[in-house]
């Protein structure tokens, strides 16, 4: 039960994490710039060394954790090549954008499909979240304490993140809410599982390598853009500092 509380302690905050990235108004840029900083913290100071962590593999002296990494880089490159690429094909020879608010030109089927993949993605780490939160209470000690701090902290990044990318690809408003809605459930169903049976630490560690890939490539590759377009600001650039700096304290404190 103790576990079920925590989590709901998670879904707390990615509602309100969801809540804040619907009320920016015409602030939107620098809340890409800020989800873009909390995106690189979680990447850099929670998941990666979460999956080298918990898988010790290695393929041709690499660790499983990095190559899982690359992959999940290189996946979503490609594929988001890919839709360019048929876009290009059917004529639309202008510069790729995605649409946020109503107005403008909206985004293809095939780019809205990858914001809810994307977003979907995070779900899938919210649950792992709630995972993380139950097997930490039956190892008991500090141990359980220490991860319900991190995960009920950076959950209002997740749900802020969701929302954001959701939209940034171009989905309507709905869509954004019901992910957030999914994003804020999954700790309560993750730390619900952790009664029936565990994740393999191999499984769970080559899945935090491919998550934080895939991660990285939505913050570096479209979302950083995207905040600067329209918009070059130094707040936005420091609100992307402040984010990553965020999660490390987070991160650091909690550990």
């Amino acid at each position: 039960m103790t576990a079920l509380v925590v989590a709901a302690g998670a879904t707390v905050t990615t509602l309100l994490g969801g809540w804040a990235a619907q009320h920016v108004g015409d602030r939107r840029h620098l809340v890409l710039g800020l989800a873009a900083g909390l995106m690189l913290g979680i990447v850099c100071f929670d998941l990666l060394p979460e999956a080298l962590e918990t898988d010790r593999g290695e393929f041709f002296g690499v660790p499983m954790g990095l190559l899982m990494f690359a992959a999940g880089f290189l996946v979503l490159h490609v594929v988001e090549r890919s839709v360019a690429i048929h876009r290009a094909h059917e004529g639309e020879y202008r510069p790729h954008t995605h649409s946020m608010a109503t107005g403008g030109q909206s985004a293809s089927e095939a780019s809205q499909s990858l914001g809810l993949v994307a977003a979907g993605a995070l779900v899938g780490h919210s649950f792992l979240d709630g995972f993380a939160i139950g097997a930490a209470s039956q190892a008991g000690g500090t141990t359980g304490t220490v991860i319900a701090v991190a995960v009920i902290s950076h959950d209002f990044a997740d749900g802020f993140n969701t929302y954001t990318i959701t939209r940034l690809y171009g989905n309507n408003r709905r869509r954004g809410i019901v992910l957030v809605a999914a994003d804020a459930i999954a700790p309560l169903a993750g730390a619900a599982v952790t009664l029936a049976f565990t994740i393999s630490d191999r499984i769970l560690g080559l899945y935090l390598g491919f998550f934080a890939g895939f991660l990285l490539y939505l913050a570096t590759s479209d979302i950083l853009p995207e905040a600067h377009t329209s918009h070059p600001s130094r707040v936005t650039l420091a609100l992307t500092v402040l984010g990553a700096a965020f999660i490390l304290v987070v991160i650091g404190l909690a550990r």
